[in-house]
């Protein structure tokens, strides 16, 4: 493989679910290539498919659900590999960080077997072998006292502990994709910013590309080298950082961006977007943002527009006025909200007097 083809080739990847309401369709032909240690952010709402489209390449979705496209990885489409086959790839090849580590953790079972477990799981080593390794990997990402948390059961650890656990798990064989899931949810700042230290730590160590899912461009910005953002189930704008961050050409990821405090740029109002995602059941025809967007026009409900390059080759955008979005701010289209300086608070009062 030579350093100009990709690790991981994603091409027109569709994945739905047949239900009683009709057919969801959570990912509508999404494609990306992902090359060697590079990181690809994938953002967007909840229920915009990010998810999905990586359980997909993982192999971890239900039997119910339908796939179609190509996932290549290592000469291979993974979506044609057996279960068995698919074994070897998970873990070894391709290993993902989940959102919630409780879930991912067996809770009867020591951490430090569990990092031994995935080891033993790839390669024919000894169990005490595998044990060592298991607390080099805890130092690695930051578990203080390494030796005797690997002796600790996931209860018995943080939340931020137990991701960095999950992140270990991830690193125990050197893969060449880490897929991490959401891996800041529900940690305040500070343990997310360790956990996005203990990702980068797996990253240089394994030298693993990345893909990492959020809905928080804050945690993208810092990270990835490229953005792809995804609206109902399809990718609706791609890019590098910079052109995502400071020339958005679709006005969901303007949007989003105006509903996000930066530092970077002096605003005095968040402007979020509006109303709320679609239905991905029995989609209408048309662009499935245009009931949110301040640029709709008839033609917006008429055809949903592809995912196209504008100006800039590397830049994919899928909007009918993509132009008119260009060098525009996030307030010039949608209505700012809240007030520049919040309101001091009253003076307290003691009880029973009347406030002044």
């Amino acid at each position: 493989m030579t350093s100009t083809e990709p690790v991981l080739s994603v091409s027109d990847l569709n994945v739905t679910f047949p239900t009683d309401d009709g057919l969801v369709q959570a990912v509508r032909g999404v494609s990306y290539e992902l090359h060697g240690r590079e990181v690809l952010g994938i953002v967007g709402e909840s229920g915009s498919g990010k998810s999905v489209t990586s359980l997909a390449v993982m192999g971890l979705l239900p039997k119910t659900a339908r796939v179609s496209g190509s996932v290549v990885f290592e000469g291979k489409d993974l979506l044609k590999l057996s279960e068995k086959e698919m074994n070897k790839v998970r873990g070894h090849g391709i290993a993902m960080v989940f959102q919630d580590p409780m879930t991912s953790l067996n809770p009867v079972y020591t951490v430090g077997d569990q990092i031994s477990e995935a080891i033993t799981a790839h390669h024919d080593v000894r169990r005490d072998v595998a044990r060592k390794q298991a607390v080099e990997l805890l130092d690695l990402v930051r578990i203080p006292n390494p030796q005797q948390r690997a002796k600790e059961y996931p209860h018995q650890l943080s939340g931020g502990m137990r991701q960095r656990v999950v992140i270990a798990i991830a690193m125990a064989n050197n893969p060449k994709v880490i897929i991490a899931d959401e891996p800041t949810t529900a940690l305040d700042v500070t343990v997310q910013a360790q956990i996005l230290e203990a990702l980068q730590t797996a990253q240089q160590e394994t030298g693993a590309a990345m893909v990492l899912i959020t809905h928080d461009l804050g945690v993208i910005a810092g990270q990835a080298d490229r953005v792809q953002v995804m609206y109902a189930g399809k990718a609706v704008e791609a890019g590098t950082v910079d052109e995502i961050f400071y020339t958005p050409r679709m006005p969901y990821t303007l949007g989003l961006l105006g509903s996000l405090p930066r530092l970077d740029i002096k605003s005095e109002r968040l402007t979020p977007i509006a109303g709320s995602p679609p239905s991905v059941i029995n989609m209408p025809p048309g662009c499935p943002f245009s009931p949110r967007c301040p640029l709709s026009q008839d033609i917006c409900d008429q055809e949903e527009p592809m995912l196209e390059a504008g100006t800039n080759a590397g830049h994919f955008a899928a909007c009918h006025f993509s132009e008119q979005v260009a060098g525009r701010d996030p307030a010039d289209l949608f209505h700012p909200t809240s007030i520049d300086i919040a309101e001091p608070l009253p003076a307290a009062v003691n009880p029973g007097e009347e406030p002044s």
